[in-house]
């Protein structure tokens, strides 16, 4: 009789160690895939380093480009996708920032991933003071946290890559453009469509002929998206024009 506590003590002491193990092991692993990101294309990355048109810095906690001319004072605050590498959206969005003379701040989010960052959004528009007009948008997971950073004060629009939002916006005054693409396999066109009505009545959905989900940056294909039948090239062009209209 006087060692059945003991076993039983001991027996739990086992059963403890072993969920405290898991525990860890869970949490090493998902840090792991947070801090392994999908890169951006060096290459891709270069033509826009190389733009005479278009200036680049790393401010710490994001990537700033702005117009090597003439600014239009217009700002976009841009998340990332889940677990993309933020220099990755620099040569998409580089014909915006060339042509509009939009500055475009892109979000280093918390682990990679946007719903881990909480930081308000003045966190990102005081990278660039001059800028008198923002919106902000993201890719994928980022335009799904885009979303809830729409009500931020002196947010005058949306941009949506590939995303939908979460949160009901449709009674909102912001001006929204949301692009898909017409092979995305993550963010169907089904399924941004199935979320529309969450967006306001005279949103602007523009889908792109033959663009995928990972076309929306440069680095590489992704898992579960579908195969592109037009080149990167056309797919940052479609882009520009679709951003031009509103910025």
């Amino acid at each position: 009789m006087s060692r059945r506590p003991h076993a039983v003590r001991r027996h739990v002491l086992t059963i403890l160690v072993a969920v405290v193990a898991v525990l860890v092991l869970i949490v090493v692993g998902f840090l792991a895939w947070a801090l392994t990101p999908m890169m951006g294309e060096r290459d891709a990355a270069l033509k826009a380093w190389r733009d005479d048109a278009v200036t680049i810095r790393d401010a710490g906690d994001a990537v700033v480009m702005a117009p090597a001319g003439h600014a239009s004072g217009t700002g976009l605050v841009f998340v990332p996708g889940a677990r993309v590498d933020p220099y990755a959206y620099l040569y998409k969005l580089s014909g915006a920032v060339a042509e509009t003379g939009t500055t475009v701040v892109i979000t280093k989010p918390t682990l990679n991933l946007a719903f881990f960052d909480q930081r308000p959004l003045s966190t990102f528009t005081s990278h660039a003071p001059d800028v008198d007009r923002w919106f902000v948008g993201g890719h994928s997971l980022g335009g799904v946290r885009a979303c809830q950073l729409a009500d931020s004060p002196g947010v005058t629009g949306l941009i949506l890559f590939g995303s939908y939002c979460a949160n009901d916006i449709s009674g909102s005054p912001l001006e929204v453009l949301s692009i898909g693409g017409e092979r995305d396999g993550l963010s169907t066109p089904q399924k941004i469509q199935d979320a529309r009505h969450l967006l306001p009545a005279d949103a602007t959905l523009v889908e792109i002929p033959g663009m995928t989900h990972a076309q929306f940056g440069d680095y590489g294909a992704q898992p579960g998206d579908n195969a592109p039948t037009i080149s990167d090239e056309r797919a940052r062009d479609e882009l520009t024009a679709a951003l031009a209209s509103v910025l």
